[in-house]
């Protein structure tokens, strides 16, 4: 009787534990596959930023914002869309550039996780790091925009802190930022967002993706910077990002909002747009 009792508790004392373990296991939730409809190539003009003086950082933003200055920019042109997966796989296959698609790790090269969610030929390429946006842009005989260029096509010449104007963000979508109430998940094809235009007509600007720019990331260097073609310190460790993500708040995404990543970074959401000057073709 006593061994009957014995084994009937030991497998009441295990059935909890059972139940323990199912009531505290956290099962990741499924990942979301975004798959786009089949669509014709999305060109990629370029748009055309007068000589001139505009506003760039803000007094009340972060540190690395400030202090606000008038800067002078010669003119240059910009692509009015970031640079598509389409685009960039041409530049692949042509110079047998590492793939966005592909992940390297000890173990040798694996296909990077749901990146068919991010692979339609009009939506942004991603997981590219500086170094390979530079090099594409070369290749297309163009450059990364510097700092400067890239604030003066988001914000134009009046000092918005948005490219759509000085209205914050509310309940109704503007750009593809984090959160389901703007309808995207992951990236979004290039342009999807009307109201994430700038005065100049560049779009994704504040959301889709954040953009590597030319200029090595400085915190305070905009208190000693040139006010004519600032192009960032000659030296650093990290290159700056401009915009906001799918992945990042809205406040991410104001015109004058800077980061920064090791040069040699990739991630789902990074991307980039090329320019170039428009006077002397560089």
């Amino acid at each position: 009787m006593n061994r009957i009792w014995i084994w009937a508790s030991v497998g009441f004392v295990l059935l909890l534990v059972a139940v323990a373990v199912m009531a505290i296991r956290v099962t990741a939730p499924p990942v979301r596959v975004v798959v786009f409809p089949k669509s014709e190539p999305k060109p990629n003009p370029l748009r055309i930023i007068p000589a001139g003086v505009f506003v760039m950082g803000s007094d009340d933003g972060g540190i690395d914002e400030q202090p606000e200055r008038r800067v002078f920019l010669s003119a240059y042109l910009i692509q009015q869309f970031e640079v598509t997966q389409g685009q960039y796989a041409e530049f692949v296959t042509v110079t047998g550039q590492r793939s966005p698609s592909i992940r390297k790790g000890m173990t040798g090269e694996r296909r990077a996780d749901n990146i068919e969610s991010f692979n339609h030929p009009n939506q942004p390429v991603v997981r590219v790091s500086w170094n390979d946006a530079n090099a594409f842009c070369q290749w297309r005989g163009m450059r990364l925009p510097t700092e400067a260029e890239w604030e003066r096509a988001a914000r134009g010449t009046d000092g918005r802190e948005w490219p759509w104007g000085f209205e914050r963000p509310g309940p109704v979508p503007l750009a593809n930022v984090s959160g389901d109430e703007d309808g995207g998940v992951y990236t979004a094809i290039v342009g999807t967002y009307p109201a994430d235009l700038s005065p100049d007509g560049l779009y994704d600007m504040t959301g889709n993706a954040r953009e590597w720019v030319a200029d090595w990331y400085e915190e305070l260097y905009y208190r000693e910077a040139p006010l004519q073609n600032p192009a960032g310190p000659d030296r650093g460790e990290m290159r700056t990002l401009r915009g906001g993500s799918w992945n990042d708040g809205a406040l991410w995404g104001r015109t004058t909002a800077r980061s920064k990543m090791f040069p040699d970074y990739r991630d789902t959401t990074i991307g980039f747009r090329c320019a170039k000057g428009h006077e002397a073709g560089v």
